[in-house]
């Protein structure tokens, strides 16, 4: 569930933008995982690029502003008004309307609809709430307008302009950048030729939807997966000696009931067969409080869990084979025991 939390929120993005290609700076990999800067003109040359339908500008960032006694730490969406890159599904309140200070935010985030944030040297005011927006680092979206994103990412303390000033340097360079643009085409265009022709001509890099899923996935968050699966097949391996154990202790605390089981007649078949009920039951009555606390508490863990069915019945089945290997031990010591025992004190 974490596993698959960690790859809808780095997807949740790409696809929420319904974007057919991405056009970043020349020689990046996209928005996501590297730093990509284009000048916001840029939207206009590849608006009306044959095959192009639509195209919109968005800014992403990262940033920490204080907020009741601490520090928030959100991923900034700024996009244009009505273009693509803009759409988000609200769950409460509406969408931003005002070219200026307005915000959607995730959940997440902890703000409250009508609620004012300040951010840098300008307020904004919480005017929707969305869900399930985060970004590839698990940090809650705040949606807000592509020019307030620009001026959140370049703005500058009165400080800092009257140091660059007093060195003869403009404070930050030119602030009409932007981090990616988002392209969405014709239906009779073809998408190999639009994106090609953006790169030979425009000089810039393009890539598909597709394609920047698969950079997500295999190199932003790869070696969260790796890590994730790692200690899933710790929590395995500890699992499985950990029921050992129990089953094994169990077993010897009833070896006299074994021996005389065996003394009476009764075939191994019968032992082996309660010892692998006992250790089943474990297992169903452990997954089945496991499960019942990871739903009633997924909403409340750091990062976002998705839990799918398909994962359930296969957790289930990975429980069974668990509780049959760990219930070897308990077996083979009962097989041993010498019916004769039953008859001592």
């Amino acid at each position: 569930g974490i596993y698959r939390g960690v790859v809808a929120g780095a997807l949740g993005l790409v696809r929420s933008a319904g974007a057919d290609a991405w056009v970043v700076e020349a020689g990046e990999r996209g928005p996501f995982a590297e730093s990509s800067r284009l000048p916001r003109d840029t939207r206009d040359a590849i608006a009306v690029h044959a095959g192009v339908a639509a195209a919109g500008a968005v800014v992403y960032q990262t940033v920490e502003f204080p907020y009741r006694g601490t520090n928030l730490r959100v991923f900034i969406v700024g996009a244009q008004i009505g273009r693509p890159g803009s759409e988000v599904a609200i769950e409460e309140g509406r969408p931003i309307l005002k070219s200026r200070t307005e915000v959607v935010a995730d959940r997440k985030t902890g703000l409250a609809l009508g609620e004012r944030i300040r951010i840098g040297r300008d307020d904004f005011t919480v005017v929707g709430l969305t869900a399930n927006a985060t970004s590839s680092g698990g940090d809650p979206v705040l949606m807000m307008t592509l020019r307030d994103a620009q001026i959140v990412q370049w703005q500058f303390d009165p400080s800092a302009v009257r140091r660059e000033t007093a060195r003869d340097a403009p404070a930050g360079g030119s602030s009409d950048l932007v981090s990616a643009i988002i392209v969405r085409m014709r239906p009779d265009a073809s998408s190999d030729g639009v994106i090609g022709s953006i790169a030979r001509w425009k000089h810039l890099t393009a890539m598909t939807a597709a394609q920047q899923e698969e950079i997500l996935t295999r190199s932003v968050i790869e070696r969260a997966r790796r890590q994730l699966g790692l200690f899933a097949v710790i929590l395995l391996v500890v699992s499985t000696v950990v029921i050992g154990l129990i089953v094994y202790t169990m077993t010897m605390d009833k070896k006299k009931a074994i021996a005389t089981l065996k003394l009476i007649g009764a075939p191994d078949r019968v032992i082996v067969s309660l010892i692998l009920q006992q250790a089943l039951a474990m297992g169903l009555v452990g997954f089945a409080i496991g499960a019942t606390l990871i739903r009633l508490a997924k909403d409340y863990f750091p990062r976002r869990v998705v839990l799918e069915t398909s994962d359930t019945a296969i957790l289930l089945g990975i429980i069974v084979m668990v509780c049959l290997v760990a219930s070897i031990f308990g077996v083979r010591s009962a097989l041993k025991i010498d019916p004769a025992s039953a008859l001592g004190g």
